[in-house]
């Protein structure tokens, strides 16, 4: 029996599937997280909770802000680990996302141990990772290069002391330098195809009283939150113009008000709100009773909402690949999406969805309509997008047999010490 701990911030994460087929089939699994209050035991995994107990220091350097939060998880997250071992708990394994920081000084307390890390990126100072948007440009052009090279102390620190890493996806993975590149795996978190699957029959609420189907004319877009870096300034300003040329559409979104990725905006306002301020004006009562926000919903909601679409937008800058492209095509949603390199590595123009330039609002809205008036065009793309997602990212059969591989492979590493 191998002893595993998990490590993530806001777990299971990209643990949901792996940990719990770690513990089937017999193996010790334990995950420290922040995110229960006491412990707990989910799907044969023993979770269990440790505070942040420090708090930020006042006056320091903007650049820091963000490695000082790291730290304050990483020496939180490692008084944790010594009262572990001090009950008796000495990992093989340690399985990380370490983006956070909290697995910073675990190989302090269990040198032995090896440690896996899922590598989500690396953050670069040159252009698309900075300047892809000018519209969004930091507020000091100039030095955002010096302050992303020590955004990523975190990276460096932890492949000081990682023996491997994993990433969802090539783009992903190859934003680590060669060093550090040469020890990831790119194995995707895997998508449940036979959860995630067209539904003909499939409905949504959109209003109390109002639900849509297959049979209308449905668009969609969503983000975890409603913001730039995700396209939905890009979309909402294609907007009044689908609108338009769609009469009979019902436009469908779902994310929520906050912010994920990026800045969030001046002032007491939202992206969403302020994008929707933006274009309002240009969109009659009626055409506007055709829009539905949902927020965020349970994940059968967002299920349905992507079994109706007719058409599903998906927009992102060069960045993180969202699981629900792909969770989009499984379930034989037509898709539109944006040019840009991490959706190309997923998607074919032509074959298994359509592709245009991120910030071409016409070509956007043209690309859509060319969708909705072809019905052999959508049954063509939903068809070849399901089949490239079953054969290339299926969670059971493709995934997660590569990730157990993967951690299995861990054992077979020397383990590399703490650097003093």
């Amino acid at each position: 029996m191998t002893k595993y701990l998990l490590i993530h911030q806001n777990f299971p994460g990209q643990y949901k599937h792996l940990a719990p087929a770690l513990a089937a089939r017999g193996d010790q699994v334990v995950a420290l997280t922040p995110k229960v209050q006491k412990p707990t035991k989910w799907k044969g995994v023993n979770v269990l909770p440790y505070k942040i107990g420090f708090k930020p220091a006042q006056g320091l350097h903007s650049w820091l802000v963000d490695f000082e939060t790291k730290l304050l998880r990483g020496h939180s997250c490692y008084n944790a680990a010594r009262a572990l071992k001090e009950r008796g708990f000495d990992p093989d394994v340690i399985l990380t996302h370490h983006g956070w920081g909290e697995s910073l000084f675990l190989k302090d307390v269990w040198p032995d141990a090896r440690m896996g890390l899922y590598c989500e990126l690396y953050h670069t100072g040159d252009y698309p990772f900075v300047g892809f948007d000018p519209e969004f440009t930091g507020a000091s052009p100039e030095t955002d290069p010096l302050r992303l090279r020590l955004k990523n102390i975190n990276n460096r620190l932890h492949f000081e002391v990682g023996d491997a890493g994993i990433s969802p996806t090539r783009f992903q993975a190859d934003t680590f330098p060669s060093g550090m590149r040469d020890r990831i795996s790119v194995i995707h978190d895997g998508i449940d195809t036979g959860l995630v699957q067209p539904h003909p029959g499939a409905r949504l609420q959109v209003r109390e009283n109002q639900w849509v189907s297959r049979e209308d004319e449905v668009i969609t877009f969503i983000n975890r939150n409603l913001e730039p870096y995700r396209g939905y300034h890009i979309f909402m300003r294609a907007l009044p113009e689908l609108l338009k040329r769609r009469p009979e559409a019902q436009v469908v979104l779902i994310g929520g008000d906050g912010v994920s990725y990026g800045s969030k905006p001046k002032g007491d306002s939202t992206w969403k709100q302020i994008f929707i301020d933006e274009v309002r004006g240009q969109i009659s009562d009626a055409d506007w009773a055709r829009v539905h926000f949902l927020g965020r919903v349970p994940y059968d909601v967002f299920l349905s909402f992507m079994q109706v679409s007719r058409a599903h937008v998906y927009l992102t800058y060069p960045f993180v690949l969202s699981w629900s492209l792909l969770e989009a095509m499984s379930a034989g949603a037509p898709i539109v999406a944006s040019d840009t390199e991490p959706v190309r590595e997923a998607l074919t123009d032509g074959t298994t969805g359509l592709l245009v330039d991120f910030f071409d609002r016409e070509g956007i809205v043209d690309r859509v309509c060319e969708l909705l008036d072809d019905a052999r065009l959508r049954a063509h793309l939903r068809a070849r997008a399901r089949d490239h997602v079953v054969q290339n990212y299926d969670l059971k059969t493709k995934c997660l047999p590569r990730q157990l591989e993967w951690v299995d492979g861990l054992m077979q590493l020397e383990p590399r010490p703490p650097v003093v």
